[in-house]
């Protein structure tokens, strides 16, 4: 059975051990840790603070994940960037150097799994559109798999698994553009597992949510949940979009997913700790016979 969990991304004005301790008393399962700017910064937190956040976890007894989703910690005037499809090399190269931090950190913590993503680039163009399938660049799709490359290398030293996560918007915003990406990637890409948001299946029209699960389930290895609405990336709560929330538990408990599943609700941090327990009510409320 898999974990339920929260991401910090929706507890962005709450410390690190604080968002532990409030999670675990809520009686979630794991933790999806966030590392942002004033919050396990990867920039500036010390190896004691996350030997004594891994502490808490286990006497919580949480389990870790580790999101590298920060929207400005690179740059603090554009969000999300640089990034795995960003022009320059240099730039490119940010991206790497601070998602291999995020691996030592994962890895201190405890955590299984880190998840990323690719990022766009400036013609915001999709692996999955048409006009890339008919005559797109190859160096696009060269670029993110050669920034995941030495990722996937150092993931693989210390014993924590990489989940791409589809992102709308981005480069790979489905499931369709994960396959594509492994399948280039040959071997180098056997490792890569993947991230479902089942909101963002919403988004994209990959639907029924619960299908899809099932035609991913050998590379599934991390879930974000939430709810959404066709064609609008906005992380809802569930009940207040269009996904149907217990055929997406029953479809992860009938293929036998055991990792974490993280609600992201990143939008909600002004009331973190009321949505926290207002969403774990309605998963228990979901996973009833």
């Amino acid at each position: 059975m898999f974990r339920l969990g929260y991401n910090t991304n929706g507890l962005a004005h709450h410390r690190p051990l604080d968002a532990l301790r409030l999670l675990g008393e809520l009686g979630y399962e794991g933790v999806a840790l966030t590392p942002d700017a004033g919050f396990l910064d990867p920039f500036e937190v010390s190896r004691g603070e996350l030997l004594e956040a891994r502490r808490w976890a286990d006497d919580l007894g949480l389990a870790l994940s580790v999101e590298t989703g920060a929207r400005f910690l690179l740059d603090a005037r554009a969000k999300h960037q640089p990034n795995l499809m960003d022009a320059d090399p240099a730039a490119r190269k940010r991206r790497v150097e601070f998602l291999l931090r995020c691996l030592v950190q994962a890895h201190l913590l405890g955590a299984d799994v880190l998840s990323l993503w690719a990022g766009s680039e400036a013609g915001d163009q999709t692996l999955e559109s048409e006009s890339f399938i008919a005559g797109g660049s190859e160096e696009l799709l060269e670029r993110l798999a050669m920034g995941l490359v030495p990722i996937l290398k150092r993931a693989s030293e210390l014993g924590v698994r990489v989940a791409f996560e589809p992102e709308p918007g981005m480069f790979v915003e489905r499931p369709e553009g994960y396959g594509r990406l492994v399948e280039y990637m040959g071997s180098d890409g056997e490792d890569l597992g993947l991230c479902l948001d089942v909101g963002h299946l919403v988004v994209t029209g990959d639907l029924p949510v619960e299908k899809e699960i099932e035609r991913w389930a050998s590379r599934l290895i991390h879930v974000h949940l939430d709810d959404a609405v066709a064609g609008t990336h906005e992380h809802l709560m569930f009940g207040e979009g269009e996904l149907d929330l217990s055929a997406t538990l029953k479809a992860l408990v009938e293929t036998e997913y055991g990792g974490l599943a993280a609600v992201e609700l990143s939008r909600d941090s002004h009331r973190g700790p009321a949505a926290a327990a207002e969403a774990l009510d309605r998963l228990r409320e979901a996973l009833r016979p």
